[in-house]
């Protein structure tokens, strides 16, 4: 079995699969401090939970846009699943795609992999939006490679930043408002939030469309992309495992070759 492990700024995402579906998936906050044997204890009483055992797991597949947790999580894979990590982002991890940006970039893993995942799902000439801590728009293009994209405030982000320098606005929950036109402060507040990132959602994906001049399909993945999604028709795609998938798709472009030669 395989556990993918998906470490954002935020949360961390902890799924094990089978070679055929995902046994179970899980969701820790992101702590650079914490180490391989609190990790441990905290996935194993996960996998007891249903029925899953920690010799079950063969290998380990890791994408990681806070850096400071992967040595532990290298750990966790070594000392617990005597395994060693396929870790995105490594000279020697293999995606299966170009990466065409500015000689010297670094791209973040989890962009790389939603790419790869986007690609082997629903062919090329794509736009992957990613609701996360930051809201990432990536190309794909006809050939599957990574041809850049954009970055902007996470939605939670800005509504965080809205009430840190605003005393008197309240805090609020992300929802669709019935109007666009609000009567009182929290209402005000639910349409700026969610009527203009709706609003961004729309323009960017049409200013890249425009810039690359052809239709091209847009996938969203992340947390709110549902609640997003039925504010607009630009979003042809919902896709909440989008990113766990494409771990899968690298495990399997990483250890095909080894197997074969065996």
């Amino acid at each position: 079995m395989l556990l993918a492990i998906d470490v954002g700024n935020t949360n961390s995402v902890f799924a094990i699969h089978d070679g055929r579906r995902f046994q179970g998936e899980w969701r820790i906050a992101t702590d650079v401090k914490r180490t391989a044997d609190e990790y441990f204890v905290w996935l194993r009483q996960l996998m007891d939970h249903i029925g899953l055992k920690p010799s079950q797991i063969d290998d380990v597949v890791l994408s990681s846009t806070a850096a400071g947790t992967v040595f532990n999580l290298r750990v966790l894979a070594d000392k617990y699943f005597r395994c060693r990590p396929i870790v995105v982002g490594k000279p020697e991890c293999k995606i299966g795609i170009e990466v065409r940006v500015e000689p010297h970039v670094r791209v973040g893993a989890d962009r790389l992999v939603n790419t790869v995942s986007a690609f082997h799902t629903y062919g090329g000439d794509l736009i992957v939006v990613d609701f996360g801590t930051a809201t990432t728009f990536d190309v794909v293009a006809e050939d599957g490679a990574y041809e850049g994209g954009i970055i902007a405030p996470g939605v939670n982000l800005s509504l965080k930043a809205l009430q840190g320098a605003a005393a008197a606005l309240p805090e609020i929950d992300v929802t669709q408002p019935e109007r666009v036109i609000g009567k009182e402060t929290v209402a005000c507040m639910q349409s700026g939030i969610y009527w203009g990132y709706v609003s961004m959602i729309e323009g960017l994906c049409r200013r890249i469309m425009d810039e690359r001049g052809k239709k091209m399909k847009v996938i969203a993945t992340g947390g709110l992309s549902p609640l997003f999604a039925r504010g607009t028709d630009v979003i042809d795609e919902v896709d909440d495992s989008l990113t766990l998938r494409g771990l899968v798709t690298i495990r399997d472009l990483n250890t095909t070759d080894t197997k074969e030669t065996v």
